[in-house]
């Protein structure tokens, strides 16, 4: 019979007394089966903003530390004693001899004498390296007639390197002056007897502005290395009329300066062929006659 009925089921109600008690004093949550005082398991989310705020404490403790460390009297001052020597230190560099120009390499020279190059680059006596200015001595050293670039560096402690770019002579003209020297640039750069290999020039009015010269040293920087040494004429009847005039008497006509590269690739195959006279003008379809 149940508690309620008050019978005697064989238990003595002393016992359903301390029953309860001893739940009532255990604490226990009935629905949870965790002990009251424990507290619930942490979640991934209060992790993190736990972890983000102990992060931020310990670099606000670093800045704190290091904003002390600077407004101590002793770091303050050494502070100030090295920024007085490095501007001293660079003082000294910029305006005294120490670090001036005691030896000059010029690399690149093959025609151009040296003494022109470094008449031309005029290095002040004394002066400090700091104080050059590159830029002015390298245009200075490229206005000699014969020098196509130059570029001049600092090279520390008391050397100057000069790299000079000569200009080559790709083809001459003949005038009452004396041969015209052009270089891949159409630059009449000395009036003097050509070099070994250089190919002579035939045109109405040869010279740098001339268009129809223009266009007859666009063909020879197109023509390749190994028949370049075998021409011994270049004669430009217009821009697109040009022909080479092979040393050993044969002809190629090249025509104008388009397709350039296509007929690079085909002039040396047809050059095996026998005959004298060699039309790329249309390099899709060559002739030999």
């Amino acid at each position: 019979m149940s508690r309620g009925g008050g019978a005697d089921d064989g238990h003595d109600p002393r016992e359903w007394i301390e029953e309860d008690g001893l739940d009532q004093d255990a604490g226990l949550d009935r629905d949870t089966g965790l002990d009251e005082d424990t507290e619930p398991p942490e979640s991934a989310a209060a992790r993190r903003a736990r972890l983000a705020r102990l992060r931020r404490g310990r670099r606000a403790g670093k800045q704190s530390r290091l904003s002390d460390a600077w407004r101590s009297p002793r770091v303050r001052i050494g502070g100030a004693v090295a920024l007085v020597l490095v501007l001293a230190l660079g003082l000294v560099a910029y305006f005294s001899p120490i670090l001036s120009v005691r030896t000059v390499r010029i690399d690149g020279l093959v025609a151009v004498p040296e003494s022109d190059v470094l008449a031309a680059l005029d290095v002040p006596e004394g002066l400090s390296m700091m104080r050059m200015d590159t830029t002015a001595m390298a245009e200075h050293v490229a206005q000699l007639p014969k020098v196509r670039s130059a570029r001049v560096q600092r090279v520390f402690p008391s050397s100057v390197r000069v790299t000079v770019d000569e200009r080559v002579a790709v083809l001459y003209f003949d005038s009452p002056e004396g041969p015209h020297l052009l270089d891949s640039d159409s630059v009449e750069f000395a009036i003097e007897p050509p070099p070994p290999g250089a190919a002579k020039l035939v045109t109405e009015h040869p010279g740098g502005a001339d268009p129809l010269t223009r266009a007859a040293v666009a063909v020879m920087a197109a023509v390749p290395l190994g028949l370049r040494d075998q021409v011994g004429e270049v004669v430009a009847r217009s821009v697109s009329d040009i022909a080479l005039e092979l040393r050993n008497g044969s002809t190629v006509l090249w025509g104008g300066t388009n397709d350039a590269q296509r007929k690079a690739a085909v002039v040396l195959p047809l050059l095996t062929q026998p005959g004298k006279v060699f039309d790329i003008s249309s390099p899709n379809l060559v002739t030999v006659k």
